[in-house]
């Protein structure tokens, strides 16, 4: 058994990978990995609580595998959460420690049921309602110490803890772990056509930039990133320009980071070469991770009997929680 404190984090299947994903979340899963017991999950559950299609569903499930490993995951560290349903089952009995009025409070499932209502027939699943549920049953299945969280998902966390207290309380006994927050500096990218706005594929394709994208593509975007808009900054660096400073330090790029940042101080930095900067660093790692993922496509069906491995191996922990929890919430356990 590891001494090391475990980490659990989670994505829902989105298939393709932009390097707003990547900065913002999954390049600190894979730095991570030299410190922690991680423990990562395909959501795909997750997935679910807004309108789907089932085939894409499993098509962006496999394709968000193969560009995690490209990135550097380990196989071993990941799962496909349909794939351990302990999941929902640890879901219900924390669905009865949890409270209505804080799920409705919910910033995302307001957010998120505004955009449901406004559709052709308002409709509005309790799967959203109650996926922060199955997010606290994420968590506390594996026994997570810390969970790596930006602002938006402090909420969440915080439900988990109150469940946690809950549960703990009601079984007169400190059994379920309570998850603490993990602050990594992360790295927030917007949009390069209107940097007011998150990089994000529902805002359509000008509005992300996708890691695994021909470097000819990558280059011909960032040339037509949004720089200065005219608006009044008080003085301040525009928010397209910060965003392409901030993607140049995000690739590693301090040296030239610091150099042209200069020229910004002083007055004389002309946009084409920071532009063209940023170009050159995001094709180079665009470059790694597509050779990685090249390799991976030659070996697609020894990849997913890895997965499925590493999920089987993943679940054992899953079922032994889950078996310690009903027996603690004065329920049957199923003899296999």
């Amino acid at each position: 058994m590891s001494d090391k404190k475990r980490v659990l984090s989670c994505i829902q299947p989105t298939g393709d990978m932009h390097f707003g994903n990547y900065f913002g979340a999954v390049k600190n899963w894979v730095d991570l990995q030299e410190t922690y017991e991680c423990v990562y999950g395909v959501v795909d559950y997750h997935a679910m609580t807004m309108p789907y299609n089932p085939i894409k569903l499993r098509e962006n499930t496999w394709e968000l595998i193969f560009n995690l490993m490209a990135v550097g995951i380990a196989p071993n560290n990941l799962f496909i959460q349909s794939l351990v349903p302990e999941h929902t089952e640890l879901c219900w009995i924390f669905n009865c420690f949890a409270s209505y009025g804080q799920l409705s409070r919910m910033t995302q499932f307001k957010d998120k049921s505004a955009t449901s209502s406004e559709g052709e027939d308002g409709f509005i699943s309790a799967g959203l309602l109650d996926y922060p549920v199955l997010q606290a049953a994420d968590i506390c299945i594996y026994r997570a110490d810390y969970v790596p969280v930006g602002k938006d998902q402090e909420q969440h966390l915080e439900l988990a803890r109150n469940i946690v207290q809950r549960f703990n309380n009601q079984v007169g006994k400190e059994y379920l772990i309570m998850p603490e927050p993990l602050y990594t500096e992360f790295t927030k990218i917007t949009s390069t056509a209107d940097p007011s706005r998150k990089m994000s594929k529902s805002a359509g394709e000008k509005h992300y930039i996708s890691l695994f994208a021909d470097s000819d593509k990558i280059r011909k975007q960032v040339r037509s990133a949004v720089t200065d808009t005219g608006e009044n900054t008080g003085g301040e660096m525009s928010p397209g320009v910060k965003n392409l400073f901030e993607l140049l330090k995000a690739c590693g790029k301090m040296e030239t980071f610091q150099t042209l940042k200069a020229d910004y101080d002083a007055g004389v930095l002309k946009y084409a070469p920071l532009k063209e900067a940023v170009a050159e660093a995001l094709v180079e790692v665009s470059e790694a991770a597509r050779n990685k993922r090249a390799e991976l496509n030659t070996r697609k069906k020894e990849v997913k009997e890895e997965i499925k491995s590493s999920s089987e191996q993943i679940r054992r922990r899953a079922q032994q929680t889950l078996r310690e929890v009903k027996e603690l919430s004065g329920l049957m356990n199923v003899k296999y």
